[in-house]
């Protein structure tokens, strides 16, 4: 590939402005501006800045940078609209899907029609299951999935058998999250001759799936020499409440591995047994977070009311999302001892970013843990204390000063909520868990109208 050379001064580049994450006017226009720059490099970086911002008013200059000469900025302009998420960007995405030369750009525009969720791009998303490019394929089986085809996991599953690794994983992700019941000999028959690599992913999908026949592959893969491959199979095990899957995952309460160890207390809790109380609480004292993270949500699934002071004290936890979820566990086993706590930090604890990061990132079938707790904290909270709020005047009070706190923009964002395993997300809104919290609100913006009495 050919150099371009730049032909703007050395220091345009980093006069760009430093992106805040929120739509700043002022950085938006600079942004856009530099889209017009000679210099291909600056231009990637404004379409990334862009892209940061994620403001609605930057579509369609990032629309009109996907014709930009250099496929590194369409490229990076396809990235940008994926963060957008407007539907009005489909056409334009679904024509660079089908018409671009590049294989990255059209990689780009798939996962930006992926994160958008338009039907309409279905027909342009079968077309690209079948591009020479593995990404693009990859992209495609994913994104078809999330238009809301419901026929869509049999339009992909015979990637199952595509000849790229990462086209087949994403096969198996689609399986699993569509419990594609037809897809379970193949992904057996994969299974039998996966790597370290791959099988993660297979293994989710079998234990989402849960047909019975999957159950005695997740056991033995509960022994496989990759950790990662173990943590994925007690998951799945959990997932399938596969008979026997509790007895294994009490052996793994002794794994060497971090991971295993974690992985095993989440699956214990999602069983449900009580008797696994006793067996959790030492792990309240493991030295890695992530171990005491588990056990934590472990014992708060299976209802160990038993456990409530240890659980209290996780509340003083180095970790953060040790933290997060004692407060979670709290809230969910109703502890009234703990309540004067919950409710003060309540009043003490901001709400972070409203995009903020995943708890935990599946990725390829691999867990990961990408902590963001601290800016999930307040919503956790009012999750909490919302459980005391219809019978207890603290916790309602308390509830009523948070809200006013909040902008009302951020109301109708997603309420980020702390699970045992997924990305920390709720379904509902933020208002949704204030009103819900025993009773309603007036919205702080809106005066009351009628407010004074009229004479009869």
């Amino acid at each position: 590939m050919e150099e371009v050379p730049n032909s703007e001064p050395e220091g345009a580049r980093g006069a760009l402005p430093r992106f805040p994450g929120t739509d700043d006017p002022a950085s938006r226009v600079q942004l856009e501006a530099a889209l017009q720059s000679s210099d291909p490099g600056i231009r990637v970086r404004a379409a990334s800045g862009l892209g940061s911002l994620r403001s609605p008013k930057s579509r369609k200059a990032l629309e009109q940078a996907l014709e930009d000469p250099d496929w590194r900025v369409r490229a990076q302009a396809g990235y940008a609209l994926s963060w957008l998420r407007d539907r009005r960007s489909t056409k334009a995405l679904t024509h660079h899907l089908t018409q671009d030369e590049s294989a990255l750009v059209r990689n780009a525009c798939a996962m930006a029609l992926g994160r958008i969720g338009d039907p309409s791009s279905g027909p342009a998303l079968e077309g690209a299951l079948d591009d020479e490019s593995d990404r693009v394929r990859r992209e495609a089986v994913l994104a078809l999935e999330r238009t809301g085809d419901p026929q869509a996991a049999e339009k992909v599953r015979r990637f199952l058998r595509d000849p790229a690794r990462r086209v087949r994983i994403a096969a198996a992700i689609v399986a699993g999250v569509r419990r594609d019941r037809d897809g379970v000999d193949a992904l057996l028959t994969l299974l039998r001759h996966s790597d370290p690599w791959e099988r993660p992913a297979l293994l989710i999908a079998l234990g989402r799936i849960g047909a019975p026949e999957g159950a005695s592959a997740l056991v033995r893969a509960a022994d496989d020499p990759s950790r990662w491959v173990r943590v994925c199979a007690l998951h799945a095990l959990a997932e399938m409440r596969a008979p026997g899957g509790a007895d294994v995952a009490r052996t793994k309460l002794s794994d060497p591995s971090w991971s295993v160890r974690g992985a095993a207390s989440l699956a214990l809790g999602k069983l449900g047994n009580p008797e696994d109380e006793a067996r959790l609480l030492p792990l309240l004292r493991d030295a890695h977070a992530w171990v005491r993270r588990g056990a934590v949500y472990g014992l708060g699934e299976i209802g160990a009311r038993g456990a409530l002071p240890r659980l209290r004290n996780a509340l003083n936890d180095v970790d953060s999302e040790v933290r997060l979820a004692a407060t979670w566990v709290l809230g969910h086993l109703t502890d009234r001892v703990a309540l004067s706590r919950l409710v003060k930090l309540l009043e003490t604890t901001p709400r972070g970013p409203p995009e903020a990061g995943r708890t935990l990132s599946l990725g390829d079938g691999a867990v990961r843990l990408v902590s963001d707790a601290d800016s999930r904290q307040f919503d956790a909270l009012v999750q909490a204390v919302g459980v005391f709020a219809a019978s207890d005047s603290r916790a309602r009070k308390a509830i009523t000063r948070a809200r006013r706190t909040v902008p009302e923009e951020q109301l109708d964002t997603q309420a980020r909520l702390p699970t045992p395993l997924g990305r920390g997300m709720g379904t509902a809104t933020l208002r949704q868990l204030f009103d819900g919290a025993g009773f309603r609100h007036a919205s702080p913006s809106r005066k009351r109208r009628g407010s004074r009495s009229r004479p009869r």
